[in-house]
């Protein structure tokens, strides 16, 4: 298969990760809605660590993780009239 690096880098990570044992830890969202998470064996590590370290169990974590605000992208800048298109 010819195909360029990152494409191949990434077929490789998703092969590479389906062969994973999976997590599936299920939480409640903010708004009450039943949530579902599937961690690889990676990530579940790094989510007991913080659970633990916190003294709250993964489901808790990933509730209040849900009130985290995504940060606001910087708006675009205005188009150039030389950037137009014609």
């Amino acid at each position: 298969m010819e195909l360029p690096d990152d494409e191949q880098l990434f077929l490789r990570d998703l092969v590479k990760a389906s062969r994973q044992k999976i997590h599936a830890v299920k939480w409640v969202d903010r708004d009450g809605t039943d949530r579902q998470t599937t961690l690889t064996q990676n990530e579940a590590v790094r989510l007991n660590i913080i659970a633990a370290r916190l003294k709250i169990s993964n489901k808790e974590l990933l509730r209040q993780a849900a009130h985290i605000p995504v940060p606001k992208l910087p708006p675009k800048p205005p188009a150039v009239e030389s950037e137009l298109p014609a």
